[in-house]
């Protein structure tokens, strides 16, 4: 069997980025405070690039960072400086779209990869292979295309290829969306996306009736045996500005399946239990899209929708005291003694347990945990780790 296949993973912050590969990520992409499509997350400095790259490297995980919005004149300006601040941070991989940047990274940095952005649109063999000549080391390719396409391309190339199997997706082709610009005046092919497709528009507004052109989010859970046949290299779930929750139960997930496959003990019981985990964290439907069909109006809303916020997500363990059996925790959502939990870990242990009583930091007794991040003290009845997760029994 090839090389395993690699998980990769969004890291709109520092913190993000450390939860992401705690939980399992192999690597991370991130954006720097230039030239990255997501200008609305935190994003990075250089000095938190560095941070990144060594924590990653310390665990033997990589960082990839984007330069992928699509260029203007005015935005040439310092961007070789900002490249080789980027490159000496110690990054592993530039995630590019616009021809000169590959050229440039290429000709001045031996020792990092370039990867073409799904901002390229790249939905044949033929642009592969051009791409491929150019040097580039992996492909993303465009997200409106089918497995059968995807493993022609694999098949006739020997190009490495990353593809989307997790999170939002553009309505528009790859992300190249032109309603922000002309709405909101805010580019999202140069970082400013404003989510346009999302917005409910009156068609009636004497009797109220909207309308959306939102796509349902993406979920290829049943689909991850079947990449690692064909041989995919990367499998990129979407979302920097996802919660730190989020992307722990996603990213746990997504690992238990593909380190079952490899080891050969993935059974319906585990798809099906990972598949529920995935379903409960998200607040929109889900759907394979361009992978397993021709896109229709089964993927997308229309009017009606609804997206409702989560409350699974309990608490954040800060600390365990294994001489009281007392852990610190940061909650996030209300729960009381007598619920049923599950504290889920970065090394992929599970515990299930009721809470009993719960306490603030005084060692005061309290009826009930309902004040978000405040710090609390329960007792677990066993070690668990810093940066676990309690959340509902699922």
């Amino acid at each position: 069997m090839n090389q395993k296949i690699e998980l990769l993973s969004p890291a709109g912050d520092l913190s993000r980025l450390k939860i992401a590969l705690l939980y399992g990520a192999d690597a991370v992409y991130i954006g720097g405070r230039e030239y990255s499509l997501r200008a609305n997350a935190t994003n990075f400095s250089i000095e938190e690039i560095k941070e990144a790259c060594d924590f990653a490297h310390a665990l033997g995980k990589k960082v990839y960072i984007t330069a992928n919005i699509v260029f203007h004149n005015e935005d040439l300006e310092g961007v070789y400086d900002y490249l080789k601040l980027v490159y000496e941070a110690g990054i592993d991989a530039f995630i590019v779209s616009d021809p000169f940047i590959i050229q440039y990274i290429k000709s001045n940095f031996k020792n990092v990869e370039v990867h073409v952005s799904t901002q390229a649109s790249t939905t044949n063999l033929e642009s592969v292979r051009f791409w491929k000549k150019e040097g580039v080391d992996r492909v993303v390719l465009a997200r409106e295309l089918s497995i059968s396409e995807i493993s022609e391309i694999i098949s006739a190339t020997g190009v490495d290829i990353e593809i989307f199997i997790h999170g939002a997706m553009c309505t528009f082709y790859s992300g190249r969306c032109t309603l922000s610009n002309y709405l909101t005046n805010r580019d999202s092919n140069r970082g400013g996306c404003s989510q346009v497709c999302r917005f409910a528009f009156d068609i009636d507004s004497e009797n109220e009736k909207k309308f959306t052109m939102a796509t349902k989010d993406l979920n290829m859970a049943d689909y991850i045996s079947k990449f690692i046949d064909i041989g995919v290299r990367s499998l990129k779930i979407e979302g920097r500005m996802r919660s730190h929750y989020y992307l722990a139960t996603v990213l746990s997930s997504y690992r238990k399946i593909i380190d079952s496959y490899y080891e050969g003990t993935l059974t319906t019981e585990i798809l099906e239990r990972q598949k529920k985990l995935l379903a409960r964290v998200a607040n929109r439907e889900t759907s394979t899209h361009y992978f397993t069909h021709e896109a229709d109006h089964t993927d997308q809303y229309y009017t009606g929708r609804q997206e409702l916020s989560n409350q699974d997500f309990l608490a954040l363990i800060l600390s365990y005291d294994s001489k009281t059996g007392l852990a610190t925790i940061s909650e996030r959502n209300y729960f009381e003694p007598g619920t049923e939990v599950e504290i889920f870990t970065p090394s992929g242990n599970t515990l299930v347990f009721t809470i009993d009583k719960i306490y603030n930091e005084a060692m005061e007794e309290l009826e009930k945990a309902c004040h978000p991040e405040e710090i609390l003290k329960i007792y677990v009845p066993d070690a668990v780790e810093e940066n676990s997760m309690m959340r509902i029994k699922v």
